[in-house]
């Protein structure tokens, strides 16, 4: 024989179907996802990256060996470009977008043990117009570069003014 509903049965009742459609209310967030160095690492990988991948905070660092021949050979020009070449790929923009604990992407180039110049990307500071445009500048300087110095010259522009970036004085004298 059943009983009649009480009042503390609907109260109960009414809080079960409340937290059962809590994910549709409030649906679980990633928001503040920091990623595993590993899942970062391998994003990089994919895009046929091989630095080294950390995490300093919500920061994720890419360090890359820049040649020292190059070096020698570019002089301030290479140095400057380095770091600007690896913040402006698809997988730095595939990092940000997947994880939106990630903050910024800090990318530092070294050579024989010595940092020559460092860019942090912040989280936000490049609309999708920006990013198409950055990824083109690019794809540009990856091609032309070494042919067309100019073109290395509008992506440090281009980084200068999009990034925190430091050089290193003994690479790149200012």
């Amino acid at each position: 024989m059943s009983r009649p509903l009480l009042r503390s049965d609907l109260v109960l009742l009414a809080c079960l179907a409340i937290m059962a459609g809590c994910d549709r209310i409030f649906p679980r967030q990633t928001e503040g996802a920091v990623p595993d160095v590993e899942d970062v690492r391998a994003v990089y990988r994919k895009h046929g990256l091989q630095g080294r991948v950390s995490l300093d905070g919500t920061t994720v660092v890419y360090t890359a060996e820049q040649d020292g021949d190059q070096l020698r050979r570019g002089g301030s020009l290479w140095a400057s470009v380095g770091p600007f070449i690896y913040v402006f790929t698809p997988a730095t923009r595939e990092t940000l977008e997947t994880w939106d604990g990630v903050a910024a992407v800090r990318v530092i180039t070294r050579s024989g043990g010595t940092e020559v110049a460092r860019a942090t990307l912040r989280r936000g500071v490049l609309s999708d117009v920006l990013w198409r445009r950055s990824l083109n500048i690019l794809g540009r300087a990856l091609q032309q570069g070494t042919d067309r110095p100019r073109v290395l010259e509008e992506l440090v522009d281009w980084g200068e003014k999009y990034t925190e970036f430091r050089y290193n004085p003994a690479f790149v004298p200012r």
